[in-house]
């Protein structure tokens, strides 16, 4: 499962909570030219309105990449396992047909094995569209937690340093065209995140 596809899916999850309004205050007030001049120089007023790029963070936020290296590990566990059956299994095939075209067994064994090996085909079949289901069902769990602990991060983060809303963007989908880069508070993000994540594993 790859990390393009991983960070591309909790994208469009986090897409889904991406405002953090819980107050206006503020936000009509003009500006200084001073106080223009301060957020330029790397300071964010109280009250403002920041963002995190979504894809920056997750590649550098231990819990998601600890999760998504897990379920890619199992993803080629069962990658393997499927190859494994699929080669036993069309080894067997090509024996029979082997078999039928000397004529080394008759047509009832003959119409007995074609029996057995399409009833192991559906099987194996119905394996892999099982195994499927519970990677699809692993990913969405992880997604679920990586976005349940960035939410509960930035709802006490928001709180803390004052600020009317948090915005996410990334790469692809471009929310934010252009803003001022002491607005991007995605490093601070990720360090408490990271942070929060090192005690827990304690």
């Amino acid at each position: 499962m790859k990390k393009s596809s991983l960070i591309t899916t909790i994208v469009l999850a986090v897409g889904l909570a991406v405002l953090y309004v819980l107050h206006f205050t503020g936000i009509g007030a003009k500006t200084s030219v001073a106080e223009r001049q301060e957020l330029e120089a790397g300071e964010v007023v109280a009250g403002s309105i920041v963002y995190v790029r979504i894809d920056s963070l997750l590649n550098t936020y231990d819990f998601f990449l600890d999760l998504q290296s897990d379920l890619s590990a199992k993803a080629r566990i069962v990658e393997d396992d499927l190859n494994k059956k699929g080669r036993a299994f069309e080894n067997d095939v090509n024996n029979f047909q082997e078999k039928v075209q000397k004529g080394l067994i008759t047509r009832s064994q003959a119409e007995t094995q074609q029996n057995q090996l399409a009833a192991r085909q559906q099987e194996l079949e119905q394996y892999a569209q099982q195994k499927q289901m519970e990677l699809t069902e692993e990913n969405q769990v992880m997604l679920n937690r990586v976005l349940n602990a960035l939410k509960t991060f930035l709802a006490e983060y928001r709180i803390m340093n004052n600020h009317d809303i948090i915005l996410t963007t990334d790469e692809s989908s471009n929310t934010i065209i252009e803003a001022t880069k002491s607005l991007d508070i995605t490093k601070e993000v990720v360090e408490g995140l990271n942070k929060e994540y090192a005690k827990s594993r304690k």
